[in-house]
């Protein structure tokens, strides 16, 4: 999320916009002192995901392994414990991966709004659609953080910058597509598993992001629904 800077020709006035920051973007994680050597409660379910042997019981090499991931993912602290925040991030991948070309399912995404954006927050997952037919997607968001929820319902792209910085944080945001006050699409630096969450924007990898910005206007909907989990 981020503010937006003071633009006259801009409405709704945009200059009352400001958010927080949503983690620092460069940043690489800090790294764990050492590799425990204690098997986590998920220890089983761990294994199974990442390919190896799911006896439960904790080596050199399934730790290596799982810090790894934690590494990958900005997941805290890196030590290779095969936590509930470890397996939440894995188990949110599954699911993810279960959804398929077929993100709106449900019908939960409006259907008769033409072009519209979609925002699934319990699968943390973005697409759009035109009508019943999927044109982009689904593609994994990182969205609001418990106390800084994306907020749910029918929206409006209603201001773009593609370069938009935060004035406040000085913090960059690429491909910005505002939709509800100072919350956004945009590109982010770190990974859409990274917890716990961004301070309410929709956060993308640069390649999703470009390609909203190449498939929505202003004026376009956005639909979000659901709830992220651990909010």
């Amino acid at each position: 999320m981020g503010d937006i800077r003071r633009r006259g020709a801009v409405a709704l006035g945009v200059t009352a916009l400001v958010a927080p920051l949503t983690l620092a973007l460069t940043a690489a994680p800090a790294q764990a002192a050492s590799c425990t050597a204690k098997a986590g409660p998920y220890q089983k379910k761990v294994e199974k995901f990442l390919g190896r042997k799911a006896d439960g019981k904790q080596s050199t090499a399934d730790c290596k392994a799982i810090r790894a991931f934690q590494t990958k993912h900005g997941i805290q602290p890196n030590a290779g414990y095969a936590g509930p925040v470890t397996w939440g991030v894995m188990d949110l991948m599954t699911k993810q991966k279960a959804v398929g070309k077929n993100p709106n399912k449900a019908g939960k995404c409006p259907t008769n709004k033409g072009r519209i954006a979609c925002v699934n927050l319990s699968l943390q997952l973005s697409w759009i659609q035109d009508g019943k037919k999927l044109v982009y997607g689904p593609v994994p968001v990182r969205t609001g953080r418990n106390g800084y929820e994306t907020r749910t319902g029918l929206k409006k792209v209603y201001w773009r910058n593609i370069d938009h910085v935060s004035s406040i944080y000085h913090v960059p945001m690429p491909y910005s597509q505002f939709f509800d006050g100072g919350q956004a699409f945009h590109s982010v630096g770190v990974s859409m598993w990274n917890p716990p969450g961004s301070h309410g924007c929709v956060n993308m990898t640069k390649t999703a992001a470009r390609k909203y910005w190449s498939l929505l206007k202003k004026g376009d909907d956005v639909y979000v629904y659901g709830r992220k989990p651990g909010t």
